[in-house]
This record gives structure tokens, C-alpha cells and sequence, in this order.
């Protein structure tokens, strides 16, 4: 499926620019994540982050960004966006984060030619590794693997060595991928699975740099996981895919139209039927489960979904007994009736009773117990 954004990055100075073009969806903002963390790892103090090519952003990117600026601000740097306008700009004031994230103060000016000035670096793009090399001796020991026949008992010292000198590297990346949803744990294992395959796959011959081999694998590796076991509720990849086309699909349409695009609009221009597209609206709903103890609306009286669940009634296993019970007391004398009230539903005593009726206790006792035997026999008669 073709790419949604294209990112770019750019030094002037100590200012690190960020300008994406293209729809900044949720697939595009995981990868907006990994560009910006080059960015804390190089040691950038300034990011500025142009969104004057993005026609729409996802609120996944938007919280990518604060999470960046909170890490900025801790060690006194600051990021900024610049240029957001229609839809983009929209996402911003709706989440409420344009004011935090400057979207209103004037944008830089900053060539974006190297021809243009001397203090002007282009880093490259997202699909461009600007890490740097993991070092030299990886590279000689990925080679000299190569070299070896695939019998030789040292290929499995070397292979153990390389993985054990590149884990860091890799749980390093999957550090990228941390706040969302998934446990850090988790994250290391698929990095490490990527990291696997990257020094398997790795042939010298074609490339001498490993770190530009195996970054893209492990990264891959990663985005993966969150396609197949990201998802609350297992989706067909077909659904995933559709969706993406479906995002895509709705913000070209809403431009040529003027106006949200219904089912039919969405369904005529991808030239499918429209079965499958409500399908995948409603898919996308499960990439992420609410919290039944989750507050519906701000205050500490605010109501849980856990609030509006049923409980057991523990009075339905008494329905039976009570609708036989009916015929049976209904055919006793008024007095014994009226002992049985006063007993179970007025919850008096013996005594009491006795007093009220103006007979023995003795007496209500004997006629307690007889009643009850009696309603006993004639509800197993019934059975």
C-alpha cells in the first residue's frame, strides 16, 4: 500500500525540521515517532515540526508530538508546529494542543536548499538512516560469517557475538514504540526477533553497512507486531488495509465535495460495494478498547460504563418457588396466613405474635410449624 506522508528532515543550526506532506494518519504517525526520536538521540534541543504540506493529521500524531515536547522541555529544548492549516489545524484546536504545541505563532524562515546557506544540513527522510554506523566491527564480523561454510562451528561464537553487541541498538528502537499499548517486554522481544533476522538476511555482498540493513528489518519487525497483535479485537488484514484506503478515500473526498462523504461516495470512488466499507468503518473501532472503569464525563461523580452493567439477581432462583407458593398460602386459614406475614414479612417475633393474636407463644409455634410442613409436603407433591 503506498505511503501516506512523506517526511523529511532538515539542520539549521541547532533547529531540527521536521516537514511532512501528505496525510499524517495513524500508520504515518508511528513512523513520525521514529523520526522524532532520531531526533532526542542526536540530541536535537529544537524541533520544529512543519505541517504546512499535511491536508489531515491523526490525533495518534498529535499526542506523538506532546510526548516529544514533555522530553524536550525536561532537558530545556522545545518543539514547536508551524504552518498547520484547514483539516490539520482543525485536529490541533480540537484536541486542544495548538496553543501548546505554538501552532498560532509565526513560522520560521528557513531555507530549505544546502546552495542556500552554510549552516544548512538535510539530515534525509524517514526511509533514510541518519543513526550513523553501529560500528566497524560489526560490519568485518558479519563478513567473515559470510566467508565461513555454513557447517563451521564457529558461524554460531560470531552469530552470538553480533546479536549480543546489537541488542541495545534494537531495544533502542523499540523504546520508539513505548505508550502505545504495548508492554516494554513485549516491544524488546519483537525487536530482538527482528534483529534475528536482519544478521541471517544480512548479505555483505550487497551492502557493507549492517545498521542500514538491519534498522528498516527491526523496525518492520515492530510495525508488524502492531498490525497482527495490536489490535483489541483481531481484524482481517484485508479490514486494516481497507481502512487505511478508506481514510485516504474520505479526505480526498471531502475536499471535491465540500462535505463529509457518505457510504455511497466512499464505496463509487475506491469502485467497491458498499458492504465492505461499513465493514471497515466499524473495524477500525476496535484497534483500541475502552476501559469499562473509564469516567464518561470529567468530576468525582462522574458515572463508569461499569456503572450501567447488569447484576445477577439473586431473586429470580426464588420466582419459581414464590409463583407455587401462591395457590398453597391463598388455600390456608386467615389465621395461619396472617402468622406467616406477621413472621417472614413483618419480621416479628413468637412472642410478638402471640401477643397480637392473643393466644400462646406455645401456640404460634405449633401452628408455625405445622403451616410450614404443610406448604412443605404439598410444594413436593407438586414437584
Amino acid at each position: 500500500m503506498a505511503e501516506t506522508a512523506h517526511v523529511e528532515v532538515w539542520r539549521f543550526d541547532s533547529i531540527h525540521l521536521v516537514k511532512i506532506t501528505g496525510v499524517l494518519d495513524f500508520a504515518a504517525s508511528v513512523r513520525l515517532r521514529l523520526v522524532l526520536f532520531e531526533q532526542l538521540d542526536a540530541g536535537a534541543d529544537q524541533v520544529v515540526v512543519d505541517l504546512a504540506g499535511v491536508r489531515l493529521i491523526d490525533a495518534s500524531a498529535v499526542g506523538v508530538m506532546l510526548r516529544v515536547q514533555e522530553q524536550l522541555q525536561e532537558r530545556g529544548g522545545t518543539l514547536r508546529v508551524q504552518g498547520a492549516q484547514g483539516l490539520a489545524l482543525e485536529v490541533l484546536e480540537i484536541t486542544g494542543s495548538a496553543k501548546a504545541l505554538a501552532a498560532y505563532d509565526p513560522p520560521l524562515e528557513l531555507p530549505l536548499s544546502a546552495e542556500r546557506a552554510d549552516n544548512v544540513e538535510h539530515l534525509g527522510t524517514d526511509r533514510h538512516q541518519w543513526q550513523g554506523l553501529w560500528g566497524d566491527e560489526i560490519n568485518t564480523l558479519l563478513w567473515t560469517i559470510s566467508q565461513l561454510p555454513a557447517d563451521d562451528p564457529h558461524r554460531r561464537e560470531l552469530r552470538q557475538r553480533v546479536v549480543e553487541a546489537c541488542l541495545p541498538y534494537a531495544e533502542r528502537l523499540a523504546r520508539r514504540f513505548h505508550g502505545l499499548g504495548e508492554s516494554a517486554a513485549d516491544l524488546n522481544q519483537v525487536a530482538a526477533v527482528g534483529l534475528l533476522k536482519a544478521v541471517d538476511r544480512f548479505d555483505p555482498s550487497h551492502t557493507t553497512d549492517f545498521a542500514s540493513y538491519a534498522t528498516p528489518t527491526i523496525v518492520g519487525e515492530l510495525k508488524r507486531h502492531f498490525r497482527d497483535r495490536g489490535w483489541s479485537v483481531r481484524v482481517p488484514r484485508r479490514l486494516q488495509e481497507l481502512r487505511l484506503e478508506i481514510n485516504q478515500a474520505r479526505e480526498s473526498l471531502t475536499q471535491r465535495l465540500g462535505r463529509s462523504p457518505t457510504v455511497r461516495d466512499v464505496a463509487d470512488h475506491l469502485d467497491i460495494d458498499e458492504e465492505p466499507v461499513v465493514e471497515a468503518m466499524v473495524a477500525a473501532s476496535g484497534y483500541r478498547a475502552s476501559s469499562l472503569y473509564a469516567p464518561t464525563h470529567p468530576g468525582e461523580d462522574a458515572m463508569t460504563p461499569a456503572d450501567w452493567l447488569g447484576q445477577e439477581d439473586d431473586g429470580l432462583d426464588a420466582v419459581e418457588f414464590r409463583e407455587a407458593l401462591h395457590p398453597l398460602l391463598a388455600k390456608l386459614p386467615h389465621r395461619e396466613q396472617k402468622i406467616l406475614s406477621l413472621r417472614f414479612y413483618g419480621n416479628m417475633t413468637q412472642a410478638e405474635i402471640a401477643r397480637d393474636l392473643g393466644i400462646s407463644q406455645m401456640h404460634v409455634s405449633r401452628l408455625l410449624s405445622r403451616t410450614l410442613d404443610r406448604l412443605r409436603e404439598d410444594l413436593l407433591r407438586q414437584d
